[in-house]
């Protein structure tokens, strides 16, 4: 094992970082080393991902922690079709006038063509109602639809930060479950149980650091939309 991984009982005991180091030194770590993750570092992500708050308190999430290689190969084939996809007809342009972008599109293609090479892969799903014994698929009116997935997405960046703080590399994807049928079959999911997002961990082969970031007042509007009050005045 490689001497820049810690022990889990050092991996742990870095959980006490304080949460504004956490958050401002958070960012996406798509290259990552194949050593293992031990289950305990996983399970605590985890756990600390179900303090988030839910929807009228539902808790309706489930996650699955995927370390089979047919499992992540079979994922990967399908992340592999939708960047590839993407890159040819949306980002190749965009890379080419943005070196950023360009770098952020190798960091993707690493973690392609690495995809089962990850220790881990953690998919976090929510649970649809069912009733009688059906699930209920009728088409939810907006507010109760963005409800519906902000039930999973508050528990995932908790489990993003506490990776964080404990030296774990992660990112969130999607795209390997851009064909949810498909997604259903690898993972064995029931019908009432759908795949939302997928957490890589795995020990960084790079480093966290400050994220760049648009100024606050740049984003930010008061009252309506382009009232952007908090802009700093020209000098």
């Amino acid at each position: 094992m490689s001497e820049r991984i810690p022990s889990t009982e050092t991996a742990l005991g870095r959980l006490d970082m304080p949460l504004v180091e956490a958050m401002t030194t958070q960012r996406a770590i798509r290259r990552v080393l194949p050593d293992p993750v031990d289950d305990a570092l996983v399970l605590q992500c985890i756990e600390l991902a179900q303090r988030a708050p839910t929807g009228q308190n539902g808790q309706q999430w489930e996650f699955l922690v995927v370390r089979d290689p047919s499992v992540k190969a079979a994922l990967g084939r399908r992340y592999r079709q939708a960047w590839s996809l993407y890159w040819r007809t949306v980002y190749r342009r965009v890379a080419a006038r943005d070196d950023a972008k360009a770098r952020m599109a190798k960091a993707v293609q690493w973690q392609v063509d690495h995809f089962t090479e990850i220790p881990v892969l953690v998919v976090a799903c929510l649970r649809l109602g069912v009733k009688e014994g059906r699930v209920a698929m009728v088409r939810m009116p907006h507010v109760a639809e963005s409800g519906y997935w902000g039930s999973i997405y508050p528990g995932v960046q908790n489990l993003l930060l506490a990776a964080r703080a404990m030296g774990l590399g992660a990112s969130l994807i999607t795209m390997p479950l851009w064909n949810l049928g498909a997604a259903r079959r690898i993972l064995g999911l029931p019908i009432d149980v759908t795949p939302v997002c997928i957490v890589p961990l795995g020990w960084p082969k790079g480093r966290y650091g400050p994220s760049s970031r648009i100024p606050v007042g740049e984003v930010t509007h008061l009252d309506q939309y382009g009232r952007r009050y908090w802009v700093q005045a020209e000098p």
